[in-house]
């Protein structure tokens, strides 16, 4: 399903966050920006460390105008961001495949953000707190149900957030866009539309007998 296209403020937030290619694309505004940040769950991080660039995926969620990841504390990733080192956040989501008339024409419908900025790690008196956000954003009521983390595991988790001042949203939707002098060519196009969603759940084998699939897990497979 292609996302709505909304109006564009005229300036984004720096010079490095304006979209120049197909600069029609680029949006500025937190409606969609959060938009598509709540539609995704993973991320890809892109950072130094010892002069040698890194790209690594990783579940993110949003808290208002914040981006949150977790890790453990000894992972590499979190320990370099907390240092507060200049980082950039991209995330992608694919809505279709575009056929056109040209190979040169050919595209993707997606959504797409790109962020930079600096993390900083949460402190433990709120830490907690992003940990549930976390689960319920996932899972609406998962929190309730489950053990929450013992004092050795929420040592050993870092909570990192960055704030969304500086990102930009990049969308492309709609039909294969071609040249005039290509519309009689004899070939099908259009757009393949791409959804990613759940299958049936698969009960763990360990799991106690007669317990029921939770209502906030069976909304994943309704659509």
């Amino acid at each position: 399903m292609n996302a709505p296209m909304t109006p564009a403020p005229a300036k984004p937030a720096s010079a490095r966050t304006r979209v120049k290619r197909m600069p029609k694309r680029g949006h500025y505004d937190t409606a969609t920006l959060h938009g598509v940040l709540d539609a995704g769950y993973v991320c890809h991080i892109a950072f130094t460390d010892r002069d040698r660039p890194i790209v690594i995926p990783t579940a993110y969620w949003r808290e208002g105008d914040h981006l949150y990841i977790h890790g453990s504390t000894k992972s590499r990733m979190a320990m370099t961001l907390a240092t507060g080192i200049p980082a950039c956040v991209a995330i992608t989501l694919l809505d279709g495949l575009v056929f056109a008339r040209t190979s040169f024409n050919h595209s993707m419908n997606y959504r797409s953000v790109v962020a930079f900025g600096q993390f900083e790690a949460v402190p433990d008196d709120h830490k907690l707190a992003a940990l549930e956000a976390f689960t319920q954003r996932i899972a609406p009521g998962r929190w309730a149900e489950i053990r929450g983390p013992n004092k050795q595991e929420f040592k050993a988790t870092m909570v990192l957030r960055m704030p969304l001042t500086e990102a930009a949203v990049k969308i492309r939707s709609g039909p294969p866009k071609d040249d005039p002098e290509d519309m009689e060519i004899p070939v099908w196009t259009g757009v393949m539309p791409f959804t990613q969603g759940f299958d049936a759940p698969v009960p763990d084998p360990q799991m106690k007998a007669g317990i029921a699939l939770p209502g906030y897990l069976r909304a994943f497979t309704k659509s």
